[in-house]
């Protein structure tokens, strides 16, 4: 799905629905950054970046990409010891979740393939990435919105889009089973109505809205080979 497909689908939101006919107006227009990566190192990216402050995830990132002389893939991660993977700055349980990542998608419990990723609907790429220790549904649904770039993606376990959805529609943010069926009369422009949602807050204090997700290029920074 392109930008312009992103912006479309915000029109098209706007033309059925006040609320978001007001953030649309508002709002910055949908931006979704094309990565750089592979979507194993968008995984990896994810992992890393787990409860950690920016910068210590970044000069993690780049510890781990050095460590593979810049090839971010299952067959160099795996030969890694588990105490080099500690000495770039990976806790414990990142390790294993790192680990077991290259494992199924080495062994195809999880396919990255974007030809074969093309055959499998949402709900099958949640259950195989779910199957990764310390991937789950919300992570799972970040990388379809932000990499693979799917169109109708509703994650309602995102604290911020709930926020934003109770903040937009004037009502107590919602829990993540109250917010499912919320997103029907969205379809099939959910992931456009999430980063509205995600924008709410700033959108309507008039303040400076950000991306959910930073876009700057991450692993070409630290020498990944082109």
């Amino acid at each position: 799905m392109s930008t312009a497909s992103f912006r479309a689908a915000a029109k098209q939101l706007a033309a059925r629905d006040p609320v978001m006919a007001r953030l649309v107006r508002d709002g910055p227009a949908p931006r979704i950054p094309l990565w750089k990566e592979s979507n194993f190192e968008s995984l990896v990216r994810g992992i890393v970046f787990q409860q950690l402050a920016r910068p210590a995830a970044v000069a993690i990132l780049g510890r781990l990409v050095d460590a593979v002389d810049g090839e971010l893939t299952p067959d160099t991660v795996l030969p890694l010891t588990d105490a080099t993977l500690r000495q770039v700055g990976l806790s414990a349980r990142k390790v294993i979740s790192l680990r077991d990542l290259a494992t199924k998608v080495r062994d195809g419990t999880v396919i990255l393939d974007n030809r074969r990723l093309g055959h499998l609907d949402d709900d099958e790429i949640i259950r195989r990435l779910s199957t990764v220790k310390g991937i789950g549904p919300w992570s799972s649904q970040l990388f379809m919105i932000f990499q693979l770039r799917r169109q109708d993606v509703w994650p309602v376990g995102d604290l911020g889009i709930r926020r934003g959805y109770g903040v937009a529609y004037g009502v107590p943010t919602p829990t993540e089973k109250e917010l499912e069926p919320l997103g029907e009369k969205f379809r099939p422009y959910r992931s456009t109505a999430a980063w509205y949602c995600w924008m709410a807050e700033a959108v309507l204090a008039g303040r400076k809205a950000t991306l959910p997700i930073a876009d700057d290029p991450i692993l070409r920074a630290h020498g990944r080979r082109a």
